[in-house]
């Protein structure tokens, strides 16, 4: 399954690509010239959400943002598990399409993992690390516990298939006066039915059945990441990766690490604080 959407140029004026993975044709773009950076979103974003940033910056960097698979105008493939490991292999498949060498990776939410997982078996051609309201080790809060039990239940995969739950309530909850109309409508666009929303249903229960994976990512991470130059930057207001819970964590993971707070922002700090954002990749990086 394809996605019958196509973006407003005045709001993501970038150019389509795609590639063929094993798995499904995977949407990205890539803009720009100069020191690649790849971005990773969350969850229930996609690569409109580093819109403002690819703008700030592909006059001096090469931006490339993935939709992985069930996200953006990426593929729906039948078979495919959409799961957090699945969703690191396919990226894994980019980067060495892509032939991505001393490049920069950014991850946000889930783009976290699925970054990191993706590079902990490419260290050597990984330049620096951007990380933002993420985490690579399994959810230790109470809320999130609790919310990764809820989200499996009937009733809440239903508002989650159905009701695009994790659109309108989780992203435009936050963002609702944040955005103008049109944005919402590109968020609400990519996941324009039930069957569009597989990747959705999954994810959110990967809280729970991704810990595994999550336990491995968070020996790996120290172990063959920890010297590269890291940039946080992070939302003081988020309630899900709460800054007290998380960046202490991180400056005891990484020995070269620069940390930007950004005080006025929640979960979705590439709408929130764009321009700050670039600002600090920019300076991390020149």
């Amino acid at each position: 399954m394809l996605i019958d959407f196509v973006p407003d140029r005045n709001l993501y004026p970038f150019d389509s690509r795609w590639f063929d993975s094993s798995a499904g044709r995977v949407h990205y773009i890539d803009e720009g010239s100069g020191p690649a950076i790849l971005f990773c979103h969350g969850v229930p974003t996609w690569s409109f959400l580093y819109r403002h940033i690819v703008r700030e910056l592909r006059d001096r960097y090469r931006c490339i943002v993935v939709d992985y698979l069930g996200f953006g105008l990426s593929e729906r493939p039948q078979g495919f598990g959409y799961t957090v490991a699945e969703h690191i292999s396919v990226l894994g498949e980019l980067i060495d399409h892509l032939r991505l060498d001393d490049f920069i990776l950014m991850g946000h939410d889930w783009g976290g993992p699925i970054g990191l997982g993706a590079v902990t078996t490419r260290a050597g051609r990984l330049r620096g690390i951007v990380l933002g309201n993420t985490t690579f080790w399994p959810p230790e809060a109470r809320a999130n516990r609790v919310f990764s039990m809820l989200i499996r239940t009937p009733l809440m995969q239903r508002q989650v298939l159905e009701r695009n739950f994790l659109v309108e309530r989780v992203l435009l909850g936050e963002l609702g006066r944040k955005l103008s109309a049109a944005e919402a409508d590109h968020y609400r666009g990519v996941q324009p039915t039930p069957e569009a929303r597989p990747g959705l249903g999954v994810i959110a229960k990967q809280i729970r059945d991704a810990r595994p994976l999550l336990e491995q990512l968070s020996r790996d991470v120290p172990a063959v990441l920890a010297d590269k130059p890291t940039l946080l930057v992070w939302g003081m207001r988020d309630l899900v990766y709460r800054p007290k819970a998380h960046i202490p964590r991180m400056r005891a993971t990484f020995t070269d690490l620069e940390v930007v707070e950004l005080p006025r922002a929640q979960q979705f700090i590439q709408e929130h604080a764009p321009d700050e954002i670039a600002t600090a990749i920019a300076k991390r990086f020149p």
